[in-house]
């Protein structure tokens, strides 16, 4: 057993212990009411990077949350991995369909995770693993075997969009310098499948309001008379895609980077099984973009979906009412070649376009962030995937994932970076979603991997 293994394995549940603190702070960044634990996460973070031994630690100021930054620089003159991740977390509702307290950590036994899973929202995305960096530098600080320099970068805004991350990476450049990012915010294919993601598609959130009569309405008086903007959203909504589920907004594809069939090919050799793919999610069969796999439909395709939608009388019992408003969230996966700001307009023109003159509408635009594409080829990429493939036992496959991290874009436009997207999750984890959880072997096998990457980096070096 490595002397690094050797230290994990000794301080295994003080490691489970701390993350159990860091999970019971209610961190939504979302929502106003939880600011003071926000602040008090980042706090948190902060002492535990104080704890580990790196130096320089503190909370930079941004427009919003602020950027908990440390370092430890070995030597001046050897490679800088700056690692990036977020303390800030999706809002946990719908509170009654989480089988235990969202922020009440809990470990449970799953078909998945036969170990045990550490169910908490956040657990996996992302402060779970995030904290696997804070440890995996503690592990290789005390084992006297960190390599090279390393720079902390730990947002709070991550899932409102990074808004003020572009502002905070030009004004501290200098602070920022590095070789490389290193990410864990993905998913691998399964426990006993090790992957990292060579691409991550786009987004472009929007929000939209359609208004009929001034004022919510008898619809017995009125019903047939006067607009109804539920019914009416909801056709429009309908006709966004085809009997294909091809969107249908003009010039949505005009940009779009189509892959050759053995791009494609190359693809679909990634493990799926979609039996269990169906089992897993209580369907009874798969939907989405005719001519398309699963996999490339999750990973190659844009796609558009609404996240929420509202109006009218939600309550207990019944009320025969005619709205006056009625409302929808919807969001845009974007492939390479799309831009958010592109995409957001043509949604925006498009969607006003298709309204009945018997309804006014409002199209508003949350956030979004840039598709990308990393090299397979790079130092850095070959030396997670030797990472992975000497604690896993097998090559990593490299895989396209379906979410966003809009920071990835802006770590290279504005610092001229690329990054690795080191993710140990699952899909399955159920992020965003009630009962989130990250598996215990999958918390340890990030600790034990992280430092091998540092390792192999500075080997290719």
């Amino acid at each position: 057993m490595s002397i690094q293994k050797e230290y994990i394995e000794k301080n295994k549940e003080r490691f489970l212990d701390e993350l159990f603190s860091l999970l019971r702070i209610p961190s939504v960044s979302a929502d106003p009411k939880y600011k003071g634990d926000v602040i008090k996460t980042a706090e948190a973070v902060k002492a535990s990077l104080i704890a580990v031994g790196a130096d320089n630690v503190e909370l930079c100021e941004t427009g919003g949350y602020p950027v908990v930054y440390g370092e430890k620089i070995i030597d001046a003159k050897l490679p800088t991995v700056l690692v990036y991740g977020h303390y800030d977390v999706q809002p946990a509702d719908p509170l009654e369909l989480w089988t235990s307290p969202p922020f009440e950590p809990t470990i449970k036994k799953t078909d998945i995770h036969p170990d045990g899973a550490i169910f908490a929202r956040g657990s996996c995305d992302d402060k779970g693993q995030m904290f696997m960096h804070v440890k995996a530098l503690e592990v290789m600080l005390k084992t006297n075997t960190l390599p090279c320099n390393v720079k902390f970068m730990i947002e709070g805004e991550e899932e409102v969009g990074s808004a003020n991350l572009g502002g905070f990476l030009k004004a501290n450049k200098e602070k920022l310098k590095a070789d490389v990012i290193l990410i864990s915010d993905t998913s691998i294919i399964a426990n006993d499948t090790p992957s990292i993601d060579v691409g991550l598609r786009g987004l472009a959130y929007m929000e939209v309001e359609v208004t009929g009569p001034n004022r919510d309405l008898h619809s017995g008086v009125y019903g047939g008379g006067v607009a109804n903007p539920v019914n009416v959203l909801c056709k429009m909504i309908a006709s966004l895609q085809d009997e294909n589920n091809h969107i249908t907004i003009p010039g949505f594809y005009d940009n779009v980077m189509v892959l050759s069939d053995a791009e494609r090919a190359e693809l679909n050799k990634a493990p799926f099984n979609v039996d269990a793919y169906k089992k897993d999610l209580d369907i009874n069969d798969i939907h989405g973009e005719k001519g398309y796999t699963t996999l490339e439909r999750t990973g190659i395709r844009p796609t558009l979906d609404v996240n929420g939608i509202w109006g009218g009388y939600t309550g207990e019992g019944a009320k025969t009412v005619l709205p006056s408003k009625a409302y929808a969230k919807i969001s845009m996966r974007l492939v390479p070649n799309q831009t958010s700001e592109e995409i957001s307009n043509k949604f925006a023109e498009h969607f006003k376009k298709i309204a009945p003159a018997s309804v006014k509408v409002k199209v508003s635009h949350h956030h979004g962030g840039e598709p990308v594409v990393v090299s397979t080829s790079s130092p850095a990429y070959l030396a997670a995937a030797k990472a992975m493939e000497e604690t896993y036992g097998k090559k990593p496959i490299p895989t396209r994932g379906g979410g966003s991290i809009p920071i990835v874009a802006l770590f290279k436009s504005v610092l001229g970076l690329d990054s690795v997207l080191f993710g140990f999750g699952l899909d399955s984890d159920a992020l965003h979603s009630p009962n989130e959880h990250y598996g215990l072997f999958n918390y340890y096998k990030g600790i034990e991997t992280i430092p091998l990457f540092y390792k192999h980096y500075m080997s290719g070096k």
